[in-house]
């Protein structure tokens, strides 16, 4: 395997984090008039690190990536920590 397939590989696995991620913080941001205190590049990076953990944790789980399961749960994940962004649950200090 070539360091091109290898950078190929990890794009297609962190793929669907990456859209979900982003997606979530959009429609999040878009959504409620109130904004929450935490920039919306800093809510998409912990987004992003939720489901990329959810991603790893699947594939350590199931032993292949791409299951359905696992993307449900990634869709769950990101949306419960938007939803705690924006009910400011992890508000600073």
């Amino acid at each position: 395997m070539t360091w091109d397939d290898v950078f190929w590989h990890l794009l297609n696995f962190a793929l669907p984090a990456l859209a979900i991620s982003l997606g979530m913080t959009a429609w999040g941001s878009f959504q409620f008039r109130r904004q929450s205190q935490i920039r919306w590049l800093w809510r998409w990076l912990m987004n992003l690190i939720g489901c990329l953990a959810v991603l790893v944790g699947g594939l350590v789980l199931t032993g292949n990536d791409g299951k359905m399961a696992t993307y449900g749960v990634l869709v769950l994940v990101c949306a419960t920590i938007e939803w705690g962004l924006q009910t400011r649950l992890f508000r600073r200090g």
